[in-house]
């Protein structure tokens, strides 16, 4: 067996660059009854390794990311939703009406 000394920052850089995946369950029962239980899935690894790998929410999601999500919807979508809307509410009053008994 060789004499080997890895230093902190070269296991450190080992992980990042390969990733590391910690999973658990934790449970909490009081007699045998199962009140909660917790999946614990940790991935630990460099951005670029996680965006290799498809994990990279953090591109999409506005609070890490601010500018990744549209401020307003494009004016074709946005006219097509409203006019979605329109017709659903519509299509809601005419039913409330026909439920309605005479007074």
């Amino acid at each position: 067996m060789a004499d080997r000394s890895d230093s902190l920052a070269d296991i450190l850089e080992r992980v990042l660059d390969k990733g590391v995946v910690i999973a658990g369950d934790i449970g909490v029962s009081v007699v045998d009854i199962e009140l909660l239980t917790l999946r614990v899935r940790l991935f630990i690894a460099s951005a670029q390794t996680a965006k290799e790998m498809g994990m990279d929410w953090w591109t999409n999601d506005p609070f890490f990311a601010p500018k990744s999500v549209p401020v307003e919807l494009d004016n074709t979508e946005n006219a097509q939703l409203r006019a979605r809307v329109a017709d659903l509410e519509a299509a809601l009053a005419a039913a409330s009406h026909r439920t309605e008994l005479p007074r």
